[in-house]
């Protein structure tokens, strides 16, 4: 096996001039008082549609019911629950938003109803439990600003024992793909050669992820979800170190040129199909986009040819809100291929035969 590259997220990737500096809690709230931030996230309808019909397909959640905002914001979420009918809503923003979002509750008609709070929520004290906890905590690739974390903090301390989290569960997924715009887009500019620009691109790339939008053709085998959090019972300790190994197989012939992670995340629901917020290169896009690790140099595949890789997310020791995005390409003899492998490789072909054949023999008997 050989490593790549290592990575860290220092930047928020394809936003324009602005930068985000995690290092410390400081900075992380005060780059939230950047109205851009908030403008991009308001003017995504995926997200705001997935809050507000997750919110008023469970109203009986809502109505007279105590709920805390975590990471408020411009208040739209708390502005939602108060619609819902909430007898009472804590939205707590750490940043100077926070007199946003209590012009906001005023110009809604719920000021009396949402008590905003200045502070972070790891600070705060309420004067009771709480009986839902909302909050649109994702970042890119899921984890990036580890706000998480606060979430979780916030449950542990505020949750009644019965109570619901919107979302509840979150699932992050990978996949090998193209990368078109940082290799072949660059072989015929106005017929003038430009790979060694792509190079730089790459190199450039492969200091900090790149966060565009991956189309789903451009997607080469069958999305792995690597891991799914309970965040009824997930730890901030769990959140440090994410590995997933796997073999995924070419669905086509084409050219591989990187990893792609994305995630979706799944709110509670007895009365209806749950709702579930998707970052998918296969839905409407949203501003998270897809995080595409790009690799230094693309690989020709086959379709049914296996390709291995390990994925490694971990904290780093300089911000808790930082990641390290390790990616390892594995030699596919040196590892186990699942019951069911796919790939061309004659192992598995006559692993699958003799499953199938098992399989049919206890059909008839």
């Amino acid at each position: 096996m050989f490593t790549f590259f290592q990575i860290v997220f220092e930047l928020i990737s394809n936003m324009g001039s602005n930068t985000m500096d995690t290092t410390s809690s400081g900075d992380y709230f005060e780059s939230y008082e950047d109205l851009d931030i908030h403008k991009l996230m308001l003017e995504d309808s995926v997200r705001n549609r997935a809050y507000r019909k997750a919110i008023f397909d469970n109203v009986d959640s809502f109505k007279g019911k105590i709920v805390l905002d975590v990471g408020a914001g411009s208040g739209i979420l708390s502005v939602f629950c108060a619609q819902a009918g909430a007898s009472k809503v804590y939205a707590v923003e750490a940043s100077e938003t926070y007199k946003i979002a209590e012009e906001i509750a005023k110009e809604n008609g719920f000021e009396h109803v949402i008590k905003v709070i200045h502070g972070r929520v790891e600070d705060v004290e309420l004067e009771e439990k709480v009986d839902v906890i909302v909050s649109e905590w994702m970042g890119f690739y899921l984890l990036h600003e580890g706000m998480l974390d606060s979430v979780i903090v916030a449950r542990d301390k505020f949750l009644s024992a019965n109570g619901l989290m919107f979302p509840d569960s979150a699932t992050l997924y990978a996949a090998p793909c193209s990368v078109p715009n940082m290799f072949e887009d660059w072989e015929d500019v106005e017929g003038i050669s430009m790979k060694s620009f792509a190079q730089k691109l790459r190199h450039q790339a492969s200091q900090k992820p790149v966060t565009a939008i991956i189309k789903s053709d451009h997607i080469l085998a069958i999305p792995e979800a690597f891991c799914w959090f309970d965040l009824k019972e997930v730890k901030v300790s769990d959140l440090d170190t994410i590995t997933v190994k796997h073999i995924f197989v070419s669905t086509k012939a084409a050219r591989y040129q990187g990893i792609s992670i994305w995630f979706t995340c799944t709110f509670p629901s007895s009365v209806t199909e749950p709702v579930i917020l998707s970052t998918d290169p296969d839905d409407e896009p949203t501003h998270w986009k897809q995080t595409t690790i790009v690799l230094p140099e693309e690989v020709a595949v086959e379709e049914g040819e296996p390709v291995a890789v390990e994925v490694n997310l971990k904290r780093t020791t300089e911000s808790e809100r930082r990641y390290n995005i390790e990616v390892t390409m594995l030699d596919p003899n040196e590892i186990d291929h699942p019951e069911y492998c796919s790939c061309y490789m004659t192992k598995c072909i006559l692993a699958k035969a003799v499953l199938k054949k098992y399989e049919n023999n206890e059909f008839d008997n």
